[in-house]
């Protein structure tokens, strides 16, 4: 499973794309994606994901 980010809510902020351990996340275009393929939830390196942890809108990064 992976997280996805809900475009019609995100304000492109970046907060996302610095944090993620993985570097699954990237601007396409105009808006962020998370590549679901090496998206790995932050399992074994954080306890929460971090994508969600710092995202100032709520339930914006989400579990696929």
């Amino acid at each position: 499973m992976s997280f996805k980010i809900i475009a019609s809510q995100c304000t492109q902020c970046g907060a996302c794309e610095f944090e993620c351990p993985s570097g699954a996340i990237e601007l396409r275009g105009d808006r962020y994606v998370i590549d679901p393929e090496r998206c790995t939830e932050c399992e074994g390196v954080y306890e929460a994901q971090q994508c969600a942890s710092v995202c100032p809108v709520p339930k914006t990064c989400v579990p696929a």
